[in-house]
């Protein structure tokens, strides 16, 4: 087979993953998950779900590794983040590889993965570069507060002096990883990253490589392979709690009772049914039509459907649905689907056991209120956790499960609209919110009334056009310098954004006094 550049598999056989806390590797106890190689089913490892001193690991980050964060600039973090990205894009091939074995991802997911999680490191190492070489960040400018210009008043960001629990699920394990850490750390903020289990062989990896090449300072970084479930009960109010997951992890999170009464920040990015809209404008042919197909298309199998941002709703005109579904199926068809290690390979696995049941459970639950057009749950290997692209077309699309189950996999549903801006806003806010919508049209009246109509309900919009054909990354990839998150069931959190992501690890405080001590010492001027 020919995949490239290829390296030795640095996978021994069965890895009993460590977590590393008070800076040392320290090994689990208690439940054991297992790790399976998806295309295979082989064992690669396994993950102990206890054993960790999770007061000790708080307080080693609280006492050690914020103050080492807090004495450096915003630029000289900046550079902690740059020499990361480059650790990660030295081992690329390397970490693609572990990808591949434990995350069922082609090479070109993997890619996606590893690609975006050095490429938002650099970004705000970029951003760390282009801040003022201070330990405080000034918000907006200072307003005189009193009768006279004399007293003074100045808002301005500090880092908090808690920790950042990162809870990470298991389909981006390098890029949610990653983007996670690089708002924290140069907020100036420690991190406790938890690994998503099915995928954790390649979060361990990367987490080797930040403490064997010594790139953070001590009690910056830390990682925990298994749960982290008691350690919430132990954190403060300067400390922070970023999850990504199921809704139903992301309520028992924000309900726990120790983090409602001592009021941590917890930031929750979880399901959401995002749909992609195709104007009634849009004609055969077209490159708005093209670009609508080939991003559907990208985002159902890409990482076999396992996307937080994959469509799952593809709204349609009555009077173009039939030539989308023949564009659609002819796309999905020629899809060639196996173990991830085979170089013509466009879409592998699922991620684990657990991960196939739930999507062939919840394929069967939409083509209940729907027509199968091509693929279905039925098994296609005797090995490996392996579904079908599946396109399914709804008989009614009021039929409330089409708006209230995401089905975490290589699966989309038509649902044919009047081809009016209306039924389209009300269509897309059935999902009850979500992270990203897509809008492909060249009528700008269109365009406006559906982004006034969704923009409310969704962390971002992303208008496809004859004039973005070959300019714009889809709307399934997650860029940092735009936010990524979204109201309602999607969350209500948000990440990233450029210098808003530093926000959530950071206090807002208002300094008032004498302008000439408080506008020189904290305004813009004095940075």
């Amino acid at each position: 087979m020919h995949r490239g550049a290829h390296v030795a598999i640095v996978l021994a056989p069965m890895i009993s993953l460590q977590s590393y806390v008070r800076g040392q590797w320290v090994a689990g106890s208690g439940d054991t998950k297992t790790l399976h190689d998806p295309s295979t089913e082989a064992v690669l490892g396994d993950v102990r779900q206890g054993g960790i001193d999770f007061a000790a690991a708080l307080e080693h980050a609280r006492k050690v590794g914020g103050p080492a964060l807090r004495a450096l600039t915003f630029p000289q973090r900046g550079e902690l983040l740059k020499a990361i990205s480059a650790k990660l894009h030295e081992h690329r091939d390397e970490l693609i590889e572990i990808a591949g074995r434990n995350g069922g991802n082609t090479r070109g997911d993997a890619k996606f993965d590893l690609d975006g999680a050095s490429g938002t490191l650099a970004f705000y190492a970029q951003l760390g570069a282009s801040l003022p070489a201070s330990h405080h960040l000034p918000d907006g400018d200072g307003v005189q507060l009193g009768r006279t210009p004399r007293f003074y008043g100045q808002h301005i960001f500090v880092p908090r002096t808690g920790v950042a629990v990162h809870i990470n699920a298991f389909n981006f394990p390098a890029w949610g990883m990653g983007e996670k850490m690089a708002c924290a750390l140069l907020a100036g903020v420690p991190v406790i990253e938890k690994a998503g289990t099915p995928s954790a062989l390649l979060a361990h990896r990367i987490a080797k490589l930040i403490v064997d090449n010594q790139l953070l300072p001590e009690g910056a970084f830390q990682f925990v392979a298994g749960s982290v479930s008691g350690m919430l009960d132990l954190l403060g109010a300067q400390d922070t709690v970023a999850f990504t997951g199921s809704s139903a992890t992301g309520i028992a999170i924000r309900g726990n009772k120790h983090l409602v009464a001592r009021n941590v920040r917890v930031n929750i990015e979880a399901d959401s049914i995002n749909p992609a809209v195709l104007g009634p404008d849009v004609e055969s042919g077209s490159d708005t039509l093209e670009q609508f197909l080939a991003n559907v298309a990208t985002d159902m199998t890409q990482k076999a459907g396992q996307k937080c941002t994959a469509v799952r709703r593809i709204l349609v005109p009555q009077a173009m649905v039939a030539e989308v579904q023949e564009a659609l199926v002819e796309r999905l068809r020629a899809v060639k689907i196996g173990n991830v290690m085979d170089g013509d390979v466009r879409m592998g696995p699922v991620a684990s056991s657990e991960q196939l049941r739930d999507v062939r459970a919840g394929i069967q639950k939409l083509q209940a209120v729907s027509d199968t057009v091509i693929g279905g749950p039925q098994s296609i290997a005797e090995k490996g956790y392996f579904v079908t692209p599946t396109l399914l077309r709804a008989k009614d699309v009021d039929a409330a499960v089409l708006h209230e189950l995401e089905v975490f996999g290589p699966c989309a549903t038509l649902l044919p609209y009047d081809g009016t801006a209306a039924m389209a806003v009300e269509l897309c806010n059935r999902g009850g919110g979500g992270l990203v919508a897509s809008g492909y049209s060249d009528d700008r009246a269109f365009v406006e009334a559906l982004v006034a109509g969704i923009s409310p309900w969704h962390g971002r919009v992303w208008l496809g056009s004859e004039k973005t054909m070959g300019q714009a990354i889809g709307p399934g990839a997650v860029l940092p310098a735009s936010v990524h998150g979204g109201p309602g069931r999607a969350g209500g959190g948000e990440e990233l954004g450029g210098l808003r992501g530093l926000h959530h690890y950071m206090q807002r405080t208002a300094i008032q006094g004498d302008r000439a001590v408080v506008g020189r010492s904290f305004g813009r001027d004095a940075t």
